[in-house]
């Protein structure tokens, strides 16, 4: 985990606004924590009630008549009457007479009952509060020039007596003072009447620092919450980080041997992306989206290495050709040779110029339709347009043009010129294998989401051989007449730009029947698919 957290930076910044969102809400829940006030008020209300409560059980013990002095006892044993009492550990009691004297005292020690249970509480240890306030402590004292001096807080008992003279007038008070130690007390009083004279005054004040060791252990248990909740927190992240920065890191160092061409020698072979597309978020998506973007790069790369090797191909026989005519030309004497071999020669010219024309419009046709915009426009006006076009040579041959179109508009999306190229290079070669006599009919029909454009001619037909080559490159089957008239690539072309626009072509036979495919056919057929 450590070396996860240490290698990715999404990692470290997930864990780190986790964090801060959590410190936040407990800073908060401290910062605005009433603990203290409210324990406060009840220590307060339950130390008032008892020193009620003490001077109520004084005045009980009082002589109803008679005089009655708490300094020199006469009436009341007043340290009797106090040892009597139960208090709670580390409770002091004081009992001072009319003139602020301390008569007695006695300090609660602890016991093993429900009592003394809040001691024990009290008592608990807080390392994590204390650890914190040593902390601060020690910061404190490094931008605090000077420390208060706790040689000027009176001693308990002083604090208590001034506070017994206040209640000499009758009534119950409750101050907070501070003890040598620097704990916070809480100091309740209440008269002793007698035939409703004040004849002194009880004093009750709580352990020192009981308040504060209250609050620090309900910050304690609000700190080890934050504590087991940080360690949550940091382990979800954790996990969270590895279903998302691992795999993005797998992602990113396969696509990056694409670009590091020392990592690639290091690594020989074809980039592998990480197949995560099972997963249902934005990194399966990712995943399939880089793995079919790969898959693409590796298929063009592949159909180029292919059309070179063609092209390669294509191109050494009219140069071999044109190498021999050209060396016979040398060795020949006659007239009537030379001249055949003139026409020889010009022959493979024009064959090696229309080649290489072809191939130039093939090699562009894949940027093309990537940068050219598609545009919506009806399919069925270019075609009529097309027909009257190529119907005209068409007739001229002696060949019957038939069209059949729908009359409502059929609107597509794509590149108009594109696609007039397509059905030019399926109607045109429809021409050059009719003869005088021959009939070529073009039509189409709207299929739900599809429309199908078919050419069909009366033509030879297509050896069955042929029939799952005719649309690769350079690819041409034709009569011995043709011969180097044709490049063998408008076919391939053709399926090319239909495959952009997301629609398909195929080729096939018209026989008398279906059921005999052996029959001699009675023409060809190219349907064309096309989405709108």
């Amino acid at each position: 985990m450590g070396f996860l957290v240490k290698k990715s930076p999404l990692t470290r910044k997930i864990i780190t606004f986790n964090l801060i969102a959590l410190i936040i809400l407990v800073a908060g829940i401290l910062y605005l924590n009433s603990s203290r006030q409210s324990l406060g008020k009840q220590r307060a209300g339950a130390l008032l009630a008892e020193v009620s409560l003490i001077a109520d059980v004084f005045e009980a013990v009082l002589p109803s008549s008679g005089a009655v002095s708490l300094s020199t006892g006469d009436g009341i044993d007043v340290a009797e009457t106090l040892d009597g009492l139960t208090l709670r550990g580390g409770v002091e009691a004081f009992v001072f007479d009319s003139s602020g004297l301390l008569v007695a005292q006695v300090t609660g020690v602890d016991r093993p009952d429900a009592l003394n249970a809040l001691n024990e509480r009290v008592q608990n240890r807080t390392l994590i509060s204390d650890g914190l306030s040593a902390l601060w402590s020690a910061l404190g004292g490094v931008f605090q020039s000077e420390q208060p001096d706790s040689a000027l807080i009176k001693p308990l008992q002083d604090q208590v007596r001034v506070l017994a003279q206040k209640s000499l007038t009758g009534t119950a008070n409750i101050e907070v003072v501070v003890d040598t130690s620097g704990g916070t007390v809480f100091s309740a009083v209440a008269p002793i009447l007698s035939n409703g004279t004040t004849i002194g005054v009880v004093a009750l004040a709580s352990p020192a620092g009981e308040i504060d060791a209250l609050v620090r252990g309900e910050r304690e248990r609000v700190l080890q919450i934050f504590i087991i909740a940080l360690l949550v927190s940091v382990g979800l992240s954790l996990v969270l980080a590895s279903t998302i920065a691992n795999p993005l890191a797998d992602l990113a160092e396969a696509a990056e041997l694409g670009r590091d061409r020392d990592t690639r020698r290091a690594q020989p072979g074809r980039i592998r992306i990480p197949d995560l597309s099972a997963r249902p978020d934005e990194i399966g998506r990712l995943s399939r989206a880089l793995r079919g973007m790969v898959k693409a790069l590796y298929s063009r790369i592949d159909s180029n290495e292919q059309f070179a090797a063609d092209v390669a191909h294509e191109i050494k026989n009219p140069l071999a050709s044109l190498q021999s005519a050209v060396g016979t030309l040398r060795m020949v004497k006659r007239d009537d040779q030379r001249e055949q071999l003139m026409e020889v020669i010009e022959h493979d010219v024009r064959r090696l110029d229309r080649l290489v024309s072809d191939i130039s419009n093939a090699s562009r046709l894949d940027a093309e339709l990537v940068k050219e915009e598609e545009e919506e426009f009806d399919l069925l006006t270019m075609l009529n347009n097309l027909n009257q076009y190529l119907g005209e040579d068409a007739r001229a041959k002696g060949i019957d043009y038939i069209t059949d179109l729908p009359q409502r508009a059929v609107v597509v999306q794509g590149l108009e010129a594109r696609l007039a190229q397509v059905f030019v290079n399926l109607i045109t070669n429809a021409i050059s294998f009719c003869e005088e006599g021959d009939a070529i009919r073009v039509w189409a029909r709207r299929r739900d989401n599809r429309v199908l454009i078919v050419v069909e001619d009366t033509g030879p037909g297509i050896p069955e051989q042929a029939l799952a080559k005719i649309f690769n490159r350079f690819y041409s089957q034709r009569p011995v007449e043709h011969f180097g008239n044709n490049s063998g690539l408008g076919l391939a072309i053709s399926k090319q730009i239909l495959e952009a626009h997301g629609g398909v072509v195929w080729a096939e036979n018209i026989r008398p029947t279906e059921a005999d495919v052996t029959s001699e056919p009675l023409g060809a057929r190219f349907v064309v698919g096309i989405p709108v």
